[in-house]
């Protein structure tokens, strides 16, 4: 049985990391294409290639349940067209055995997945992110088309680019609010630095120029330097730039509960916090469905059509995926909920061909 199991693992695990190289050597064409559109002066060629590299480990990380599918329904698939699956159930081994020789693959999937979303990928992202705004911010003036706008406090801020590691900030931009919303004052600052104070810190803005608003008339001033005592560290600020479903688990979750301690919507990143930390449990779904597919419906299916049924379910569960996503924000359903609903719905249906198998 050792023996039987590490040829159908053997088989899957090939047929997996044939189709995760497939399909990242796609997505590496198009995004780099895409990133060519964005080249200039200040973002050369090079650039975009590196950012290309950088964003790699997050395109397989977004890629593995479906490279988990694409693999199990390819690797079955060729087991069944050589008559080896007939041969095993013809022997006496049961459906469930070999379910669970394809299921040991996808464990190394889902403890791949967990490690690169969250110790692998989002740093990089985060690099690559980080250094492309600096380099289309080179000019220091407030980009409205770049960096990001976020609420601490009374204030109002924009930053053209961080850092890798949060701790640098270009082209800070805040608006004090009144409480009758009214701006009180504007300030921009060329480049802010976060100094370490035992265990709290602050912000030190470097050639600072301040606006103070008020009734019938307008002052400005200029400062070489300031402190910025505000609860914004580094570790929140390093994945503002970064989209949510690009961040760590842990960096999602600690975000999310600060955008909840501020009166902020806080839906986005608590779904993309659920999204992540489920995806594992959806690629095992996705195999299970893969499994009940290659016993059922694609038994004598060629290798062609099975490749053309797994693009197919994968692009049905991303619909599900999208379609929930902005409906959760929209209506008020819960997060969780909407992240389980697609892989709830691939289970049964997974389940439901399981037991027309036996």
């Amino acid at each position: 049985m050792n023996t039987l199991d590490k040829h159908i693992r053997n088989t899957v695990l090939m047929s997996m990391l044939v189709v995760v190289s497939l399909i990242t050597t796609v997505d590496l064409v198009f995004t780099l294409a895409d990133q060519m559109a964005d080249t200039d002066e200040n973002y050369s060629m090079l650039n975009a290639l590196s950012f290309v590299l950088l964003s790699m480990p997050t395109s397989i990380y977004e890629l593995l349940p479906f490279t988990a599918l694409g693999g199990a329904l390819i690797g079955l698939g060729i087991l069944a067209s050589n008559n080896e699956l007939m041969v095993m159930q013809t022997a006496g081994i049961r459906v469930w055995r070999i379910v669970i020789a394809v299921l040991k693959p996808t464990l190394f999937i889902m403890i791949l997945s967990l490690i690169l979303g969250e110790y692998i990928s989002p740093p990089l992202e985060q690099m690559a992110q980080s250094n492309k705004a600096i380099q289309l911010s080179s000019n220091g003036a407030i980009n409205n088309e770049r960096g990001t706008w976020r609420k601490v406090g009374d204030d109002y801020i924009h930053i053209n680019a961080i850092a890798p590691g949060g701790a640098l900030l270009y082209g800070l931009t805040r608006y004090r609010v009144a409480a009758d919303r009214r701006i009180n004052s504007s300030s921009f600052a060329e480049s802010a630095r976060y100094i370490q104070e035992g265990e709290d810190g602050y912000w030190q803005l470097t050639n600072i120029q301040q606006t103070y608003f008020s009734a019938g008339s307008i002052s400005a001033q200029e400062y070489l330097e300031e402190d910025w005592r505000v609860d914004l560290p580094p570790a929140l600020l390093s994945v503002l730039l970064v989209e949510p479903d690009r961040q760590s688990i842990s960096g999602l979750f600690q975000f999310a509960r600060f955008f909840e301690a501020e009166g902020l919507e806080s839906d986005v990143y608590f779904l993309a916090f659920w999204k992540k930390l489920l995806q594992p449990i959806a690629s095992m779904v996705l195999v299970i469905l893969a499994i009940s597919f290659v016993f059922g419906p694609l038994r004598e299916a060629t290798t062609g059509f099975r490749v053309f049924v797994s693009i197919a379910i994968g692009l049905i569960f991303t619909i599900l995926q999208r379609i929930m996503e902005p409906a959760s924000l929209l209506y008020g359903i819960n997060p969780l909920l909407a992240v389980l609903t697609p892989i709830f719905l691939c289970a049964m249906l997974g389940l439901y061909f399981m037991h027309r198998v036996r």
